[in-house]
Order: structure tokens, then C-alpha cells, then sequence
């Protein structure tokens, strides 16, 4: 059941003073926003004469330039100025409240549209499902599933406790709404303050069963906000992420559904704090990730008493955590602070504390020259925010990993529905001088859908078998990983006893698994590009062999398998990552070597269920799912053209056509698509090829 509630008011991103460089950094998105905008306009004139299946085709490439919207995802443990960092992002000082309940774990996703494409606002609310509350009750989350595994009834009673805990807080804020909400999505036309922090802010006293702040917080899945932005030109999903800093690691559970729709990360770090074992857990799931789509931003430099000589101090404790964790080591890392961005928002710089004060002075030291002298104060502190840097980072990431690829595999499918309209009106004249095609349009259609019919089919048999390959070479390697864990315990036990806490580094079955995945995806990338390219053979073959030399003008191209998704859930908590003393306990039950043995593989085989279940499963279903819809929508494209060239008009009409001069005028027209279509294409290849150096 869907709440629809709705009011007047629009909120938009705006700041109580005008900064003149709050688009900096944003220029090469402006581009691309240009580009799209004319790859649009250029769509809408073909969907004019393009013929009644094409023109579906057309209109499905329209919904896809429209639908264009790169998702961001910070990520950062709790309280390391990750909101208000999302809140500079968005040019919006105070946008999200910062003071999130930190046993929630919601996804607050910001859909940021420009003023050239104004959307509704609106705000929507996903409460938790049944299922998801059970499970967590019931089993504790991962830490409960693995306490109840091990037999450490006792660390199992405390998670159920605290859990316990937060379901009662919710059902007497709630009351008999509780039950009822669960699955629920609250749809507004409007948001503000009072209504974010109804919904995902914690109020302080908890007493107070009416209280309006926070009254879902404890329930609440996700968010998602919709307001329009003049800053940002083209659509952008900013997603902020619950802290990491987890009792029962669900919100790992929550990161990791965010970062399998989202290419680009930013991890936000604490300038005046050393890496935690929580940033070391957030080391570990962007571990997957091209070191190109991670960017680290070290937040807080307003906090730094010397900020000068110690930002290249903790770049390079950075550089080396990231090489000793086998994290993303070429990760760009930028310092900043979202403190000063969102003062200069709100128009108010003064009145900082003395050392953001300080700081910021000898920030600007080194980080502003000459031509920053003309800038009034507030447009300075911007500048030294470290907002520009960022915004050009995730501009060049967004360009070259979704803008590019979404214009040159628009252009061609337009190029290619382009010329086959032409094609078919060279059909139509070769029909009326007396040309003979080879094939009936009826035996060409259904030779084309025998041929779509062969590809489909071979082509899931590859992949079958593709998958059938990585996941023998995955159950190898979990096989070996539980082999030399249960060797290595059981070395420890003889040298040292049961006294001494055992702890085994699962970092071995991430590695034999990331390598079985990379390749995995190098031969899925080899079979699609393969199949792809047989299939568009037979496809221009049977355009040959049906229509002859009339159709040769027609410019296909095989799909373009976008790039493979990381594996994510390889970054995921394993249990002998912990140090607990729960293990004690266990191996006092045990008696004898041989059967601890056997409890013991059978206990990593189970806590690595979900690991595998994760990698074999989610994993490569994303990976079949995006290879064979690549395909199927070549194949639709080409049955539409088929089907408009075999709707050919008879002789009678053709005639009238050409006496009326409309066929002439919709070649022309097509012609001039056909030109602006092949200079879009052009001119996007050569800025993928200037970016790409």
C-alpha cells in the first residue's frame, strides 16, 4: 500500500548568497549535458519519420538519455562528516540533518536535476519489510548468524537484546502503526526539515512516545529525495550511506546493495583521526573496485592545527594503508572540509572556532595563488573547501565511465535506425522499377527471428557454461581456504593451546576469488563480443540476401557490453576477521582434535555460505543479465527495422509519394539526421580518446 501525501511547497538548492564559482570543477559535465540535450532534440526529429516499429526504438533511446542519472555513493564511518559533505555536494547547507540515529540504516539517495530539466520534488520513504525485521530479530543480522553457528549462545543473547531494545523503542513510538508499516512507502510532494527528521533523524528523548522526530527512524530502509538544482547540469544521484560503525553489520549489508548500482565512490576519512578498523573495513569493500572510481576525500582539515605540513603526513599514511590492505592504491585522495563549503553556502563565515579560523589561513597559504585574489571572502573559502577538486574528480569519472558509453551507444543505434529508413526507401523505389528481393518479407521475417532465436539460445549455453567454469574454480578455492584454516588452527593449538586467541586472515579466499572473477569477466567479455559480432553478420547478411544492394547503406554496429559490475560481495565481513573470545568457550566444549576437526569445517563452511552465495550467485546473475540484455536489445532494434521495411507501401502509394515530393522530403531529412548523427558520434570519440590520455 502506497501513502500519497502531498503539499504545496517546492524546495529547490539555492544559498543565502550568490558564490560565483560553486559550478567549478562542473564544466565537463555542462558539456556532456550539451551533448545530450542535442542527442534528444535529434531523437525527437527522427522518432518523426522513422517508421511505426522503429519509431519504438527511438523512443526507447529517448527514455534512456532521459533516465541518464550517475549515482554517487559516500560511504564513511559514522560522524566523519559524510552528510555534511553530501550537503555541500548539493549546494544546500543543512540539506540532510547530520545527526542520524546510528542504529538506522537508511540510504538517503538526493536526485538532483538541473534547471534546464525541472522534475517534481518529492520525497519517498521505504519502511522495512517483514522478512527483513525477522531476520534480523531472529538471527541478529551476520553477527547473530555466525554467534548462532559457533555456539556463542551468550554473544547472540546480547545482540538479540539490543535489538530487542530498538523494536520496543520503535512499537511505543509507533504503537499499532508499527506492524502496519512494515513494507510501506511514504510518497510526499514536497520535503523540508520537520520531515526528514520525522523520518530518518533520532530525537533525543527517546521518553517521549508522541514525539515527531524520529518517529520512523527505526524502521525506515531508505529515502529517496527529488529536488531540482541550477548547479549541477545533468542529472546526479548523490547517495549517502549509513555510517559503517555497526553492532550487527547490517548497514554492511546496506553498502553493499549501494555500491552494486553505483561506478563511482567517495570515501570520506577524518583529517584529525588515524585510520580506524572501521576505515579499514571500508579499505576492504572498495577493495573491488577500479582504484579509477574511488575517490578519497579527507574530510575536517578545518580541524588540523597545521594543516600545511600535515595533509602530505596523511596522504602518505594513506598511500601505504592502502598498499598494505590491498586496497585501491591509485585511489586519488583530496583533502577538504565540508564545514568551510557549507559556511560559504549559508553566506555566514564568521564566527568560526579559532583553530577552523587558523586553519583556514594556512590553508590558503599554499592552496590559492594570484588569480584567486579577485574572489570576494566567501568565494574563497569555497575554493579552499575542496569542493572544486571534487567536483572536477567525479566529472571526469562520470564522463568517461557512463556519459560516453550512454552518447556513442545512443548515436549508433540513431545512425543505424537512420540509414535503415533510408534503406527503405531504396527498397520501396527498387520495388517500383521492378526490382525481385530473394526472400518474401514473410520468409525474411521468420529466417530474421530463427537467426535472433540461435544467437539467444548459443548464447546462454556460453554463459552457462562460463558461470559452470568460475564456479568450480570458486568452490576450489573456498575448499582450499577451509583446508588451510583448519591446518592453521590446528598448528596454533599444538603450539600454543586453547589459551591463546587463534586468528586466520581470510584474505587468501578473497584474492583466489577476485582472480577467478577477473577471469570469468574477461571470458564473458570475450564471448559477448564474439557473439555479438556473428549475430550483426547473419542480421546484414539476411538484409543482403532479402533486399540486395539497396540496404548496403545501412551502418550497424554489435552491441557494446558495458563494463562488468566489481564484484562488491568480495569486500563483505567474514567471522575470522574477529578476534572474539567466544572462540574460548567454544573450544572448551570440544573434546578431541578429530572432532573439532570436523564441527570446525563445517562451521567456515557455513559462515562463508552467504560469501559464496553472494559471489556465485548475485554476482555472475548481474553479469548473465546485462551480456544478454545487450543482445536482446540488438535484436529488437532489428526486428522493428525489419518489420518497417517489410510494410513497404504498394506501388499505388509510392507513387503518390514521389508526385507529392514527401518521400523526397523525408530523405532529405533523414540525410541531415543521418550527417548531424555521425558528427555527434564523432565528436564524442574524440573526447573519449583526449580524456582517456
Amino acid at each position: 500500500m502506497n501513502m500519497q501525501i502531498r503539499q504545496e511547497s517546492k524546495p529547490e538548492v539555492r544559498t543565502s548568497r550568490r558564490i560565483s564559482n560553486l559550478r567549478t570543477g562542473l564544466e565537463g559535465l555542462g558539456q556532456l549535458g550539451q551533448d545530450l540535450d542535442e542527442l534528444d532534440h535529434l531523437l525527437a526529429q527522427l522518432s518523426q519519420v522513422a517508421g511505426k516499429n522503429s519509431a519504438k526504438t527511438v523512443e526507447r533511446l529517448r527514455k534512456d538519455v532521459a533516465g541518464f542519472e550517475p549515482t554517487i555513493t559516500v560511504l564513511g564511518q559514522v560522524k566523519s562528516g559524510k552528510t555534511t559533505l553530501v550537503n555541500a555536494m548539493a549546494g544546500w547547507a543543512d540539506l540532510l540533518p547530520s545527526d542520524v540515529n546510528p542504529w538506522t540504516s537508511v540510504v538517503t539517495s538526493l536526485h538532483l536535476k538541473p534547471a534546464s530539466r525541472p522534475a517534481e520534488t518529492g520525497a519517498s520513504f521505504q519502511f522495512m519489510t517483514e522478512d527483513n525485521w525477522d531476520r534480523l530479530l531472529n538471527q541478529g543480522g551476520r553477527i547473530g548468524e555466525m554467534a548462532s553457528r559457533a555456539g556463542a549462545e551468550s554473544e547472540l543473547a546480547k545482540i538479540g537484546e539490543q535489538i530487542e531494545k530498538v523494536r520496543a523503542k520503535a512499537q511505543k513510538r509507533l504503537g499499532k502503526k508499527f506492524d502496519l508499516l512494515l513494507g510501506e512507502i511514504h510518497n510526499y510532494g514536497y520535503f523540508d526539515k520537520n520531515l526528514l527528521e520525522r523520518y530518518i533523524v533520532l530525537g533525543d528523548d527517546f521518553g517521549e512516545a508522541d514525539s515527531e522526530q524520529g518517529r520512523f527512524a527505526d524502521i525506515l530502509s531508505s529515502a529517496d529525495l527529488t529536488l531540482n538544482c541550477d548547479t549541477v547540469p545533468v542529472p546526479l544521484c548523490l547517495r549517502d550511506t549509513p555510517g559503517v560503525n555497526d553492532t550487527f553489520m547490517m548497514r554492511e549489508q546496506v553498502t553493499i546493495q549501494a555500491l552494486r548500482s553505483s561506478k563511482i565512490c567517495v570515501v570520506v576519512l577524518s583529517a584529525g583521526q588515524a585510520l580506524t578498523s572501521v576505515d579499514m573495513g571500508l579499505i576492504r569493500l572498495i577493495s573491488n573496485l577500479k582504484s579509477r572510481n574511488v575517490l578519497i576525500f579527507v574530510n575536517r582539515i578545518d580541524e588540523l592545527p597545521d594543516p600545511a605540513n600535515q595533509v602530505p603526513e596523511i596522504e602518505a599514511s594513506i598511500r601505504q594503508t592502502l598498499h598494505n590492505k590491498q586496497g585501491p592504491e591509485d585511489a586519488e585522495i583530496l583533502f577538504g572540509s565540508a564545514y568551510w563549503a557549507n559556511k560559504a553556502l549559508s553566506g555566514n563565515i564568521e564566527g568560526m572556532p579559532e583553530v577552523a579560523s587558523k586553519a583556514l589561513f594556512d590553508w590558503a597559504e599554499i592552496a590559492l595563488d594570484q588569480q584567486h585574489g579577485q574572489m570576494q571572502p566567501h568565494e574563497m573559502v569555497w575554493e579552499l573547501s575542496g569542493m572544486g577538486h571534487l567536483y572536477r574528480a567525479l566529472s571526469e569519472r562520470v564522463i568517461e565511465e557512463q556519459g560516453q558509453q550512454l552518447l556513442q551507444k545512443t548515436t549508433n543505434a540513431a545512425l543505424t535506425v537512420a540509414t535503415s529508413e533510408l534503406a527503405a526507401g531504396m527498397v520501396q523505389i527498387g520495388a517500383k522499377q521492378g526490382g525481385n528481393a530473394n526472400l518474401s518479407t514473410y520468409d525474411a521475417l521468420k529466417e530474421f527471428r530463427s537467426i535472433a532465436a540461435f544467437h539467444h539460445q548459443t548464447f546462454a549455453e556460453e554463459l552457462d557454461a562460463a558461470i559452470a567454469d568460475y564456479h568450480t574454480r570458486a568452490d576450489r578455492a573456498h575448499a582450499k581456504f577451509i583446508d588451510r584454516a583448519l591446518r592453521s588452527l590446528l598448528t596454533h593449538l599444538e603450539n600454543y593451546g586453547k589459551d591463546i586467541v587463534w586468528d586466520y586472515d581470510p584474505v587468501g579466499l578473497r584474492m583466489l576469488l577476485r582472480t577467478a572473477y577477473s577471469a570469468f569477466g574477461a571470458r564473458v567479455r570475450n564471448l559477448a563480443q564474439a557473439r555479438f559480432e556473428a549475430a550483426m553478420t547473419d542480421v546484414a547478411m539476411l538484409y543482403a540476401n532479402t533486399y540486395g544492394h539497396a540496404v548496403e547503406g545501412i551502418q550497424m554496429a554489435p552491441p557494446a557490453l558495458p563494463d562488468l559490475p566489481a564484484p562488491i560481495a568480495l569486500g563483505q565481513t567474514i567471522a575470522l576477521d574477529f578476534n572474539d573470545g567466544w572462540w574460548i568457550s567454544w573450544w572448551n566444549r570440544i573434546r578431541g582434535f578429530n572432532a573439532f576437526s570436523k564441527r570446525f569445517q563445517n562451521l567456515i563452511a557455513r559462515e562463508t555460505e552467504d560469501f559464496m552465495l553472494q559471489s556465485k550467485g548475485i554476482q555472475t546473475e548481474q553479469v548473465r543479465a546485462l551480456a544478454t540484455s545487450c543482445l536482446r536489445e540488438f535484436f529488437e532494434q532489428h526486428d522493428e527495422i525489419m518489420q518497417d521495411i517489410s510494410a513497404a507501401p504498394q506501388s499505388a502509394e509510392i507513387e503518390k509519394l514521389f508526385q507529392s515530393g514527401e518521400e523526397g522530403q523525408k530523405r532529405a531529412q533523414l540525410d541531415a539526421l543521418t550527417t548531424q548523427f555521425d558528427a555527434l558520434l564523432q565528436s564524442t570519440m574524440v573526447e573519449a580518446g583526449g580524456s582517456s590520455q
